[in-house]
């Protein structure tokens, strides 16, 4: 299934204004503090989704953000949101990114974040995403995108509150979509989906992409804070490696 039909049929299920899905705990937290200091930046969201990382980053301090994805369903929630908090500093578009360029070389930014876009897209038209994120790059700028964890889908079982299903075997299943699901501390939950890549596949589309800097990689994972705030919801999920947040400069 598509990204663009995932996420049409229950966008409404995605927008919210406080964490409520795994990765609200789990993942965007580090992406926002690997973001840093924001203030005065300009900066583009792939995959942005309904726009909850980057309300995030507007109220930070940031010029500007610009959030790109292939929902009309996300982007209309993203505009709503956007309004309804008063934020004037973002503005979005619905693009297939896979497709169409973003940002301008002639008016470079200083941070590009894609969280779990890459997931849904095979590595080469990542690699040609993260081509071009590096050309709209300004000199010193940063990427910083997270996907899920390669090996999750081995090690996880088939169960709440977030899953992948492999088809095939974890070096011969490069470019092979998995359907997920995952599940929100409400009970209700959503599909997802991660087109499978090996951290071999990542590394190579960064230098085939350019980047010759080694980039900070983590492992992200559920805390003991985590199991403290809801013991039911996050105590499956201990020890697993969950997703892998990358950061790094071109």
């Amino acid at each position: 299934m598509e990204a663009k039909e995932i996420y049409d049929g229950h966008a409404d299920l995605w927008v919210r204004h406080e964490p409520i899905l795994l990765s609200d705990y789990s993942a965007r937290p580090r992406v926002l503090e690997l973001c840093g200091d924001v203030k005065g930046m300009s900066i583009l969201d792939l995959g942005c989704g309904e726009g909850y990382v980057g309300r995030q980053l507007a109220q930070r301090g940031a010029t500007s953000v610009e959030g790109y994805d292939v929902s009309d369903g996300m982007i209309d929630g993203a505009r709503k949101a956007a309004a309804a908090a008063g934020l004037s500093n973002l503005k979005y578009a619905v693009s297939d990114l896979r497709q169409a360029e973003f940002g301008s070389p002639q008016e470079p930014v200083d941070l590009v974040v894609a969280v779990f876009l890459f997931n849904y897209m095979d590595a080469d038209s990542m690699c040609r995403i993260l081509r071009r994120t590096r050309a709209v790059l300004k000199p010193g700028g940063r990427v910083i995108f997270t996907v899920p964890h390669p090996l999750l889908p081995w090690i996880k079982p088939v169960e709440k509150p977030f899953y992948m299903r492999p088809e095939g075997g974890y070096l011969s299943a490069v470019d092979v979509p998995f359907p997920g699901r995952i599940w929100r501390r409400d009970g209700a939950s959503v599909e997802v989906q991660a087109v499978h890549k090996t951290f071999t596949t990542y590394f190579n589309a960064l230098a085939e992409a350019g980047f010759t800097a080694m980039p900070l990689v983590e492992e992200l994972h559920i805390t003991a804070e985590h199991v403290a705030l809801d013991p039911d919801f996050f105590g499956p999920l201990v020890d697993l490696p969950l997703h892998v947040a990358f950061s790094l400069s071109p």
